[in-house]
């Protein structure tokens, strides 16, 4: 195919991925937050079962801890085979060699992430268990920046008209670069324990850049690029607020009357919704990222950089990978 000619069934797989990832990903944050990491000793195996022979079902509303951990070894095996396929489809439809190579990045990505997550069984490592959750940043946001190499937005910024992006790429980098940090210290709070006051300071930092970041974009006259800005201060404000829930539950807070209840269902899914939204966080800001350069690299160097008219804030729309 034109290097120009826009696959909508590959553009639905790769967004297809990255979904079918998220399951992965909400199985691994409850596996964490319920301690769960060890309910089976071995791999890949789970107990004397082969993956596919274990009772799953059996142990749901039984043995959580069991439910958790294998749900989240089957959802890896069901990201596997839709990597594989994402391949496939990839060299069947795709002729730009780079867009080949990172479907291939993807997938091996997702087996080096089920290797991972096996060693830190059969070692019982807390700092695999780290690692591992870490990747999976990484590696999603990998998947959603297929969702955007394949999506006509991309194609259409081809004929954007406008100026170099210069301090955007720099605003858009750095985010990137904070937020990742974050994420990392957010990563030690729940694997060890430690780094809470670091991970608040730099918390407050990120949040700033990230306005920064949109409210510079706002100047710039790319909807397509507005969009994903406005829609990354949207979930970051999110998950701010989903972090003093989570510190609500694991601390308490008398004048609400909110009792900290170690292990609680509360502090469960406060915890794992908080996780998952650092992923989604760090994902849209490197979905941002990917459009900037995208735009940039079609924009000349002698236009405005800007246009001066002030524009009041988009209303918020779905930015993602779409």
């Amino acid at each position: 195919m034109s290097a120009s000619r826009y696959q909508p069934w590959l553009h639905r797989l790769a967004l297809s991925t990255a979904c079918v990832a998220m399951v992965t990903v909400v199985f691994g944050a409850l596996t964490t937050s319920k301690n769960a990491g060890m309910a089976f000793e071995n791999w890949p195996n789970s107990d004397e079962y082969t993956m596919v022979t274990y009772p799953w079902l059996r142990d749901f509303g039984r043995n959580w801890n069991k439910f958790l951990e294998h749900g989240h070894r089957l959802a890896g095996m069901l990201i596997g085979m839709w990597s594989i396929a994402l391949v496939m489809v990839t060299f069947r439809l795709e002729s730009r060699r780079w867009v080949r190579g990172l479907s291939i990045a993807i997938l091996l990505g997702v087996i080096c992430q089920g290797i991972l997550g096996g060693y830190r069984v059969l070692l019982d490592e807390r700092g695999l268990a780290m690692l591992h959750g870490a990747f999976a940043a990484l590696v999603f946001s990998l998947m959603a920046t297929m969702a955007v190499v394949t999506s006509q937005g991309w194609l259409n910024a081809a004929e954007s008209k406008g100026a170099g992006v210069g301090l955007l790429k720099a605003l858009a980098m750095a985010t990137v670069g904070l937020l990742a940090v974050q994420y990392l210290l957010g990563g030690f709070i729940r694997h060890r324990g430690t780094g809470l006051h670091e991970h608040l300071g730099m918390g407050i930092v990120a949040y700033m850049m990230v306005w920064v970041n949109a409210i510079v974009v706002q100047r710039c006259s790319q909807v397509w690029l507005r969009r994903s800005a406005w829609t990354l201060v949207a979930l970051t404000t999110a998950q701010v607020l989903l972090g003093v829930g989570a510190w609500f539950f694991k601390y308490g807070f008398a004048p609400l009357g909110i009792v900290a209840v170690a292990e609680s269902v509360q502090q469960l899914l406060m915890r794992t919704v908080h996780t998952v939204f650092g992923i989604l966080v760090f994902m849209t800001a490197v979905v941002h990222a990917v459009r900037v350069v995208r735009v940039g690299h079609f924009l000349h160097s002698d236009e405005v950089p800007f246009s001066l008219t002030d524009r009041t804030p988009d209303a918020l729309t779905a930015g993602g990978a779409s």
